[in-house]
């Protein structure tokens, strides 16, 4: 486990997965990240890397060819090298071996820097193409679980999303995990989304272009807060397990499941970033609570 610090607040990573396990407010010493119950939900904040969602049958297609690769991609479950680490930055690294390459065909170097400054956690994530010929077709997306409820005497309802300004939102629903093209309205010029497990009865809300930067998640019971700031993030989700999850996701992404039917190649899948041989890509998201 790797530690970063500051005067209010300290947060903990995995190698496994690079993932955020811990983040605690030191004057309160309150945890917001979910501990992972295996009975429930056993993971804390996982990098969704190649893919974000699923894909119809598992499956996609490269220049014709079939390859296999399970929900969210592989990178929550590889061992990242450490890069550096300070008492305020840690950076893991993952490449490309024999093992990625026989379910997804391509070079790449995946890096997420973490940087501590007070109580707010800056996650970057720099995907590189090192080949020399073939362009790197990828999505990467984030997951991180925060504890709903934060204190004891409250409950999962007590709370409810915050956005930075009134918004109209509807979600795309999913099937099986994958998109199917249906639509529900979920707010109408509203600023706040109240919490409850039958909102998250169908699977996870899933949003498309929205016009928000910035979401809270509050209770009606204390002050207590998490916020994600998410520039440029053209998908999002928000998640729980169900009925008795203490936890909720707020999932900025860079990509999104798949549509029903038949798998398809790569190239065409939507939410598919494209880099040119030794071309980079950067995106940013910060975690900050209170």
């Amino acid at each position: 486990m790797y530690t970063l610090a500051s005067a209010t607040a300290r947060a903990t990573f995995a190698a496994h997965g690079a993932e955020l396990t811990s983040f605690i407010s030191t004057p309160t010493g309150l945890e917001y990240i979910w501990q992972a119950e295996p009975g429930v939900w056993a993971r804390h904040a996982p990098v969704l890397f190649p893919i974000v969602g699923r894909l119809s049958e598992d499956t996609y297609l490269h220049h014709g060819q079939a390859y296999k690769l399970s929900q969210h991609g592989f990178a929550r479950d590889r061992e990242f090298a450490v890069l550096r680490h300070s008492d305020t930055e840690l950076a893991f690294q993952l490449t490309d071996d024999e093992a990625s390459r026989a379910a997804y065909p391509f070079a790449f170097e995946l890096t997420i820097t973490y940087t501590l400054r007070e109580a707010s956690l800056t996650v970057q994530w720099e995907v590189r193409n090192p080949a020399k010929t073939d362009e790197l077709l990828f999505s990467i997306g984030a997951h991180p679980a925060f504890r709903c409820p934060l204190l004891p005497e409250e409950q999962f309802d007590d709370y409810y999303f915050a956005f930075d300004h009134p918004v109209s939102l509807e979600r795309h629903l999913l099937q099986g995990g994958l998109l199917d093209g249906r639509t529900a309205p979920v707010l109408q010029q509203q600023a706040e989304l109240p919490l409850s497990y039958p909102l998250f009865a169908d699977d996870a809300l899933v949003f498309k272009h929205y016009d928000f930067t910035r979401l809270a998640l509050r209770s009606r019971r204390s002050p207590h807060f998490v916020q994600m700031q998410f520039d440029g993030f053209p998908y999002l989700g928000l998640w729980t397990k169900g009925p008795g999850a203490a936890f909720v996701c707020i999932e900025p992404w860079q990509g999104i499941a798949g549509h029903t039917g038949q798998p398809m190649e790569l190239s065409d899948k939507e939410g598919i970033l494209t880099l040119a041989p030794g071309q980079r890509y950067q995106a940013a998201y910060t975690i900050e609570v209170g």
